[in-house]
């Protein structure tokens, strides 16, 4: 007899979501259906009940009084008779919402939960049972145990759906593997370690027949690793302290062993199996078991170090990947966030100062589309940048102040900016309209030293600054319909084109080769890359140009959709990104890909923008993120080592000025630091 709540006390009434007379009617039923061993109608009668009990992943305080009765009365009935009562069991106890046990309750329902383990393990090994509900009943038994495996009764047991949510319980941020669910006829990975022997479980425990229960041949060639994990659990009784994934290995080579038919038991038991792996955070980068993800913030959980097989977000297929973002010493990658004014490191650290440029958006709703940085011999360092409305703001980049009232010189949108050193120390600021205007600027005096002109359909959705061999400075443009022209800024006039198939660009952007030769990189709408050599006059002469490798670009999947300019210690390479946040590096000597590149981010997967600088020190860095989101990644293409900032501001455009980052976003500018102050 375990402690319980007389049926008669006036504390019934204080209870939510059950009354004793319903608790009595459905006591009747069972001692009905035990002393009989047939009958069904207290299912039923138990199915409303557990409306009552649990509403909406909510616990009612009258559960923690009901339960010992009803426990006790299903667990003298015929163990298959039992097997939905202890799954729903299993839902009551891991349900999103449960208020504390009442004191005066606490030591019925504890009797109560010990109880339900038993009789529920006990009808795990008794009935003949359909796989799928097997699957529910075994972490239903789990759950009853105390073990936090439990948690992941509702999470992925749809037989209808083939995704996987994980929660990442570094960040907490959710990352979801589309297909996950595959019948894998080999293990992809090796089997977990087994628990540590000194996990036993005190005090007796229903888990033995279990342990004999497993047989290894059960999951079929390759498995038998799993099966001896899962019978040390077993062997151990689910200790609390055990790591989920053994205790994924007992779930599913019950599975195996009691679910029918035997083909299909097999089937879930090796998708299952499957959980015992690893996943990537697309967010903090890091590398966890796939146990920890499913289970809400599980004691123990440590990101993974060594390289490992870890799915990955993008199209569910397994990946060998470093520990997330681990540096050369192995450490974690660094995670940013924003306090007020001030940058804060992972370890709560203070990392340096966010300024605000003033007037950011002067007379704009739409925020700020387009950056530039102009760098002047002798002169502080300014940053233009554009909104909707055709004004220019030029800022100081050291205190994010005005150095000029706001520049208007279109009727439109701005939507592309560069800066233009030219051979006699001149720097001009070049600006493309929404309407195919371009105008030219004097940045020192704010005066425009051109008018806008032209008017193309499509607007002008990228420039950049070309030298040729010859000394001169061109002004390159580009148009959604393909239109990629040379300018010579001093007489406004077009003295070259390029992109003779007129494929459409939406990014385009100068790669130096040597200190007076630049060659030109573009995206086109269909994920094509091309490159040009603005110093020959027929723009179908290659030149100095080499195309990517097609097959580089192909074993990737790799569809461009932006371009930049990277500087490193010895030359100025290509970062090429794409929509699901993968940014590759390459050689244009060779057309060739430089290291791994940064892989697929559904964090930062979208219409990629990209910005690089070279630090003090003289490393690399890149920054990454998506077109209004919300989120960058800051890696470091030398070390592998992967930064994270979340923004609370949309994201619009980037630019670099030395170790400071520029964002553009939907209300604004604003700068941060790259490295630590």
């Amino acid at each position: 007899m375990i402690p319980k709540l007389p049926l008669h006390s006036p504390r019934w009434r204080d209870l939510d979501g059950v009354k004793a007379e319903e608790v009595k009617a459905l006591l009747e039923q069972l001692a009905s259906a035990a002393a009989t061993e047939s009958g069904d109608e207290w299912r039923q009668t138990w199915t409303y009940l557990t409306g009552g009990l649990m509403d909406d992943g909510v616990v009612s305080d009258g559960a923690y009084a009901a339960l010992p009765h009803l426990v006790e009365a299903a667990a003298a009935l015929p163990p298959e008779q039992t097997v939905d009562f202890w799954v729903d069991m299993g839902f009551i106890v891991t349900a999103d919402h449960r208020p504390p046990v009442p004191a005066d309750l606490e030591a019925g329902f504890g009797a109560a939960l010990r109880l339900a383990e038993r009789a529920a393990t006990r009808s795990l090994l008794a009935a003949d049972i359909p796989a799928q509900v097997c699957a529910h009943l075994v972490l239903s038994c789990v759950a009853l145990a105390g073990h936090h495996m439990g948690e992941a009764l509702g999470r992925f047991l749809d037989p209808q759906e083939s995704g996987l949510l994980l929660v990442c319980p570094g960040c907490g941020s959710d990352t979801e593997i589309p297909t996950f669910f595959v019948d894998p006829a080999r293990p992809p990975f090796e089997a977990p370690g087994l628990p540590d022997p000194a996990h036993v479980r005190q005090g007796g425990h229903p888990w033995g027949e279990v342990a004999v229960a497993l047989q290894e041949e059960a999951l079929g060639e390759g498995w038998e690793p799993f099966l001896r994990v899962a019978r040390d659990v077993a062997v151990a009784g689910v200790s609390p302290e055990t790591p989920g994934q053994a205790v994924l290995c007992l779930v599913a080579g019950m599975v195996a062993v009691r679910g029918t038919p035997q083909r299909a038991a097999r089937d879930l038991a090796h998708q299952l199996m499957s959980l015992t792996g690893y996943f990537r955070c697309w967010d903090c980068e890091q590398t966890w078991t796939i146990a920890d993800g499913l289970a809400e913030n599980p004691d123990g959980a440590r990101p993974q170090h060594r390289p490992t097989e870890a799915w990955t977000d993008s199209d569910g297929s397994a990946a060998v990947v470093e520990s997330a973002a681990a540096g050369p010493t192995g450490e974690a990658a660094t995670r940013f966030r924003r306090d007020d004014d001030a940058v804060v490191a992972a370890d709560g650290t203070p990392w340096g100062r966010i300024s605000v440029f003033s007037d950011s958006a002067p007379g704009s709703s739409g925020g700020v589309n387009s950056l530039t940085v102009v760098s002047r011999p002798g002169r502080p360092t300014l940053v233009a940048g554009a909104g909707d409305r055709g004004v220019v703001c030029l800022w100081d980049v050291a205190d994010g102040r005005l150095v000029h009232a706001p520049l208007p010189g279109h009727r439109d949108r701005i939507r592309s900016m560069t800066a233009l050193p030219l051979p006699d120390g001149r720097v001009l600021l070049a600006s493309g309209g929404d309407s195919g205007t371009i105008a030219l600027w004097n940045p020192v005096t704010g005066q425009p030293v051109r008018e806008p002109v032209g008017d193309w359909p499509g607007g002008v959705t990228g420039m950049c600054t070309a030298t040729v061999p010859d000394g001169r400075t061109l002004l390159v443009t580009a148009t959604p319909r393909g239109a990629v022209r040379l300018w010579d800024p001093d007489i406004g006039e077009c003295v070259g084109r390029l992109n003779p198939y007129g494929s459409p660009i939406q990014s385009i952007a100068a790669v130096p080769i040597s200190a007076g030769h630049t060659l030109i990189a573009a995206s086109d709408t269909a994920g094509r890359l091309h490159v040009w050599d603005p110093a020959v006059d027929d723009p179908w002469e290659p030149g100095a140009a080499v195309q990517l490798s097609a097959r580089a670009l192909a074993d990737a999947d790799h569809r461009v959709a932006a371009v930049a300019a990277v500087p490193t210690h010895d030359r100025t390479v290509l970062a090429t990104g794409d929509n699901r946040g993968v940014v590759m590096l390459w050689d244009l000597a060779t057309g060739t890909p430089i290291g791994d590149g940064l892989p697929v981010s559904t964090g930062t997967a979208g219409l990629p923008v990209i910005t690089a600088t070279t630090l003090h020190g003289g490393g690399t860095v890149l920054v990454t993120g998506t077109l209004h989101g919300h989120r960058l990644r800051v890696w470091e293409p030398e070390t592998g080592v992967v930064g994270h900032i979340a923004l609370d501001v949309a994201l619009t455009c980037l630019a670099t000025a030395g170790p400071d980052l520029i964002v553009g976003h939907d209300r604004g500018v604003l700068s941060l630091p790259l490295t630590r102050q």
